[in-house]
Order: structure tokens, then C-alpha cells, then sequence
């Protein structure tokens, strides 16, 4: 009963909750495994129920997709009988976090006129994910610089034109002060940031030490290295997890074809535009029964889709097939890289404390409550 009603504390907010994108909310406390939503849940976590985590996790409730609730041995029995606490791998996507922060927290000029309100609000927001509980081991990736190899294979993909100078000239800064913090960076150059989490993702996922590996970020992108529950992306701003299910709720697609569905729909944020034609909606359909862009027929008539006309479908194959090259071209600039050589193991991931470099760095960037607040030194 105890855990019912930790359950039915839940709150499920109304219009933009009820689309049924199969989005989860994480308890990230809860160290195995995670409480989750049923398939076709959408469940908003409120204050209340952080308050109830402590009840949850003493309980020790578990789920799993498609099964009733059930009861655990507690966590801390475990501990008692020596064994190891499964463990999550927390990886950021830096580059998204100090946007996010440019133009989501107030201007910040340090006391030599640099602009840093970025960089602190990074810091801030990697600060309360660190001293959150359960999270033990986390990376944080940047694009050091914006461009990549990705320009070379196409001109029009994105570049740092455009982008505010001050929050360019934040890209070295913020990677210094995550550093002090602490946690591993990976500074991207040939590569890009979303590169290196998918690279994180494919060495680490199947360690048995690791229960869950949870990517911090909302970019559509990294839905392609979804995995069930093992492999999440959570939405800080948010505070709502896609795991498998809600990527086919979301986009109509497997995590394997979210290259192909990028690719016909295009991405203005990277700068491909995708296929004429070719909407969300259309795509997730053909996808949804051939998978890949090598596996849709030229001939419309062998689609036999319920939710595509005759018409409409002999327009989109005809777009397809007088652009097919291009849209390979567009699916491998989606396609994110697992090879990048990244020096660390799974234990150079787990925080230390910060270091005490990050006291004076503060202080040059005139906010020393940042310091004040770390609860582990070096």
C-alpha cells in the first residue's frame, strides 16, 4: 500500500502529457532499476513525489515495462551483503547545456568585462546533477569547435556562423570550469559532441557493472542510440526520460532508424534539409514498415500503406527515387560515429570532488558561491 500511494502521488498534467509520447519520468534516486511508466504513460514527476523518494526507495519498488508493480530487496541490503550497487552513467551534452544557459539565464559579465553567464549557469546546472542522488559517474562533451567532418561531406551543414560571439568565445571557458568541477570533458574537434556520447554509450553500455546510461540532453539526434531502458535520454529542463517506447510514440520509428527518418525529414538545426515532400508523419509511416532508406521500393505500388494514399505515395517515391544519393548523404550526416578515441575508462567517470583550481576560477568569474556549494574537495 505504501508503495501505491507513492505511485498515485504522481501527477499527470494535461494537454502536453496526454499526447502519450510513452515519456518517462526517472527516479534517478532509485539505485536499481528505475521506476518507469507502462507503454503508454506519460507521467509528470512533482515536488511531492520528490519528497517521496526516500519512502519509494525504502520500499523498493521496481517495474518493468508491461509488468505489475512488485516489490525488491531494498537497496541498502544489498550493500550490507557486499554487493555493488548497480550504476548510471550520466553523459551531457555540454554544447546544448551552455546554449541552453546563454539564452535561458540572466547576462553575466566577469570583473574583467567577459561575458559569463553561460559558462556559470553550466556550472550550476552540471552542479546540481552531481550532488543529485545516485549519480555517481558522469562526462560531459563539447564541440570545442563547431565544425567537423560533417562539412566536408556537406557544404551547407551547420557551421558558428551566426552564433552570438560571446557565447563562442564561452566554449574554452566552460570547458575549463567543468573540468575543475571535476568531471570529465571531452572537448570535440574533428568530431562532434554528439559523437563522443555515442562512442561513451557503445563501451560502456554493456559493462554488468552498468545498469543504465542516461544521456542529458532533448536533441533528437541521440534518440537513435536509445536502447529500452538501458540507454535513456533525459530531458533535464524538463525532467522527463525517453526510453524506447516513447521514441516509437515520438517519432513513429525504432531508435536504429531515426538516421533514416532525419534524413527524409531533414534537420534545420544541422542544416540538411531533407527530402521534398517527405513530413514527419509520411516518414514515420514508410519507415515504420521498411526501416531504411534502402529497404523502400521504387515502385509505390508494393508500399501498401493504409495511411497513404495511392497518389501521395507515388509523389514520395518519386522524390525518393530522383534523390535517393542525396538522401544516404543526409542519413550518414545523421548517423552518429561510435570510433572516437576517448583515453577514459568507466572508473575515470566517477566524480571525485572538484578541484581547487575551481575556488580561484570563481572568483575570476565573480561568483564564488558556486565554491561555496561543492560538498566534495579534491
Amino acid at each position: 500500500m505504501r508503495g501505491e500511494c507513492a505511485i498515485a502521488c504522481y501527477h499527470r498534467s494535461t494537454e502536453r502529457s496526454r499526447r502519450r509520447y510513452g515519456l518517462a519520468q526517472d527516479l534517478a534516486s532509485m539505485p536499481c532499476p528505475s521506476i518507469v511508466a507502462l507503454p503508454n504513460m506519460s507521467l509528470e514527476l512533482t515536488p511531492s513525489v520528490r519528497a517521496l523518494q526516500c519512502l519509494v526507495t525504502s520500499v523498493g519498488i521496481r517495474s518493468s515495462i508491461g509488468s505489475s508493480w512488485e516489490r525488491s530487496s531494498a537497496p541498502s541490503r544489498w550493500a550490507a551483503k557486499g554487493y555493488s550497487l548497480p550504476m548510471k552513467i550520466h553523459l551531457v551534452d555540454g554544447t546544448y547545456e551552455l546554449f541552453r544557459n546563454h539564452f535561458g539565464a540572466p547576462p553575466k559579465q566577469a570583473p574583467d568585462g567577459r561575458q559569463v553567464g553561460a559558462t556559470l549557469g553550466l556550472v550550476r546546472s552540471l552542479l546540481m546533477l552531481l550532488t543529485s542522488p545516485g549519480v555517481t559517474h558522469v562526462a560531459c562533451a563539447f564541440d570545442h569547435i563547431i565544425e567537423s567532418f560533417r562539412n566536408d561531406l556537406f557544404d551547407g551543414y551547420k557551421t558558428s556562423a551566426g552564433v552570438d560571439p560571446d557565447l563562442l568565445a564561452q566554449f574554452p571557458l566552460a570547458e575549463e570550469a567543468v573540468s575543475a568541477l571535476g568531471v570529465v570533458v571531452w572537448p570535440m574537434v574533428e568530431f562532434e559532441a554528439d559523437d563522443a556520447l555515442a562512442t561513451a554509450v557503445k563501451r560502456f553500455k554493456n559493462n554488468k557493472t552498468v545498469e543504465q546510461i542516461v544521456i542529458c540532453s532533448p536533441d533528437k539526434d541521440l534518440a537513435q542510440l536509445v536502447s529500452g531502458k538501458c540507454v535513456v535520454c533525459w530531458d533535464r529542463r524538463r525532467d522527463i526520460v525517453l526510453y524506447e517506447a516513447g521514441v516509437m510514440e515520438k517519432f513513429g520509428v525504432h531508435p536504429q532508424s531515426i538516421p533514416d527518418w532525419l534524413a527524409l525529414v531533414g534537420d534545420s538545426a544541422d542544416g540538411y534539409p531533407g527530402l521534398p515532400g517527405w513530413g514527419a508523419k509520411s516518414t514515420s509511416a514508410v519507415l515504420a514498415r521498411f526501416g531504411h532508406l534502402e529497404e523502400i521500393p521504387n515502385d509505390a505500388g508494393k508500399w501498401r500503406l493504409k495511411t497513404i494514399s495511392p497518389g501521395r505515395a507515388a509523389s514520395l517515391a518519386d522524390s525518393l527515387a530522383q534523390r535517393r544519393e542525396e538522401a544516404l548523404l543526409y542519413r550518414k550526416l545523421a548517423t552518429l560515429r561510435n570510433d572516437v578515441p576517448l583515453k577514459e575508462r568507466l572508473s575515470d567517470l566517477k566524480w571525485q570532488g572538484a578541484y581547487a583550481r575551481l575556488k580561484q576560477l570563481c572568483r575570476e568569474l565573480g561568483d564564488e558561491r558556486i565554491s561555496e556549494r561543492i560538498p566534495r574537495w579534491r
